[in-house]
């Protein structure tokens, strides 16, 4: 089966890090949450992230099993601090 791109919205330091507010990255047919974050991982700069940001599709947060799909709306997570 062929796979699919997706873009993936980054914020706040990992936009920073990345060069941009959206990656695109490269994905199985059968990609799952893991897979995007692998293939983020994999990008200039990505070393700079954290071990495990939260990463989200269709603005929930997701299980790195969480099935991803062409259209879907996957995004990473910085942590937020309140005050």
């Amino acid at each position: 089966m062929m796979g699919f791109s997706t873009p993936v919205l980054v914020f706040a330091r990992y936009a920073d890090v990345l060069g941009s507010g959206t990656v695109t990255v490269e994905l199985p047919s059968d990609a799952t949450a893991g897979d995007v974050l692998s293939a983020v991982r994999a990008l200039p700069g990505a070393d700079q992230l954290p071990p495990s940001p939260l990463i989200a599709v269709n603005q929930r947060y997701a299980a790195l099993s969480q099935p991803v799909r062409p259209g879907d709306e996957v995004a990473l997570i910085p942590p937020v601090a309140g005050g």
